[in-house]
């Protein structure tokens, strides 16, 4: 599997950052932070809060769907119209 976002070192961060329970810039746990921006270099992921994905300058990888779930929705929207 490819690697996604820069690698952090674990030495600065704390149990929470590292475990993904907590923003890995400001700390924060509420509400849980959900923006992908790295890994650490065991391959855990980190996680950052919305507001400090901007100060890492990191866009956040999407949610892939599988092409199935796109035709529906494209269905869906073309019967609406109709």
């Amino acid at each position: 599997m490819a690697r996604s976002g820069p690698t952090f070192d674990p030495d600065g961060l704390t149990a929470e950052q590292r475990d993904g329970e907590a923003c890995v810039v400001c700390h924060k746990k509420w509400p849980r932070p959900r923006a992908h921006v790295g890994r650490l270099p065991d391959d855990s992921r980190v996680f950052a809060c919305d507001d400090c994905v901007p100060a890492l300058r990191i866009i956040p990888q999407p949610v892939r769907r599988r092409a199935g779930a796109r035709r529906e929705t494209r269905r869906s929207e073309s019967l609406t119209r109709a």
